[in-house]
């Protein structure tokens, strides 16, 4: 087993693409199947199925993946073990999935200017697994949506990320329909908001909680939802349509550290200079 198969395998968690992950990766498509079959040799188990709908994890995948999210983190710390004397202490960041693409590069510049002497392995996950990860030392910072109560964690608010209703025939809100909207459900409190303010679209029956997939459906099912600005705004450049009327949904950004280090001058920094980029 080798940490390239680990990483494709993760990558294709995410995409449920074996050409996108092939992009992703600047590997061929072949290279990538090549990956999975050697996992799937090595453990025994079939991982994917691949079918008109696209490519599905197996039982034995969905098992697999908290074991190979463990070997990765394994796999850096080991990177970050064999450095020489001197060299940076890496830093092990989580970022909210719908929040990496348009905002990591920002983010980990100010991260790098709030601890010059470190090094940053980033990773995009949930919430959920963010703080499971940091109570176990795994990750050192995350970036999240959701603060799961616990004794070892400390959270502290980062502000708000904007989502827009975007559409893709509908102009204004008296012509979404139902029938063609699609349901965000990004986290607990984006759904609380947006229940209270739309109880009509609250029921769909299309849903995804991560915005990628959700940009996917709107387009392909040619309907109306709600995707974070930076995405809204890139596909209104490509026709699509800001909803007149459609309330700006604010989602609160969370930056959480395990207990211990809440106070240590390094993660003070990275709060303060993540806290002002964000405002």
């Amino acid at each position: 087993m080798q940490i390239d198969q680990i990483e494709t395998f993760l990558d294709l968690l995410e995409t449920g693409s074996f050409n996108r992950t092939a992009d992703r990766l600047d590997v061929t498509q072949s290279t990538v199947s090549g990956r999975v079959k050697a996992l799937e040799r090595a453990l025994g188990e079939r991982l994917f199925e691949r079918s008109r709908a696209g490519t599905q994890p197996t039982t034995a995948a969905l098992r697999f993946e908290a074991h190979a999210r463990v070997l990765r983190r394994a796999w850096a710390d080991a990177q970050a073990d064999v450095k020489p004397y001197g060299a940076a202490v890496m830093l092990r960041i989580g970022i909210q999935h719908d929040l990496l693409e348009n905002h990591a590069g920002e983010w980990l510049t100010a991260l790098r200017s709030a601890v010059p002497e470190s090094g940053f392995y980033v990773d995009g996950d949930y919430s959920r697994q963010m703080c499971r990860d940091l109570e176990s030392g795994a990750l050192d910072l995350g970036i999240l949506y959701t603060p799961r109560p616990s004794p070892d964690l400390y959270f502290e608010s980062m502000g708000e990320v904007a989502y827009h209703m975007v559409s893709m025939t509908a102009r204004s809100l008296a012509e979404v329909t139902a029938t063609d909207y699609i349901l965000p459900n990004y986290a607990p409190a984006f759904a609380q908001t947006h229940a209270s303010l739309l109880p009509g679209l609250s029921q769909g029956t299309v849903s995804s909680g991560q915005a990628a997939a959700v940009r996917g459906l709107l387009v392909a099912l040619n309907g109306t939802t709600y995707l974070p600005r930076e995405m809204a705004e890139s596909l209104v450049s490509e026709g699509a349509h800001l909803v007149e009327g459609g309330p700006v949904i604010g989602q609160p950004v969370f930056t959480a550290m395990h207990l211990r280090n809440r106070h240590r001058a390094g993660y003070r920094r990275m709060a303060k200079v993540l806290r002002d980029r964000l405002a």
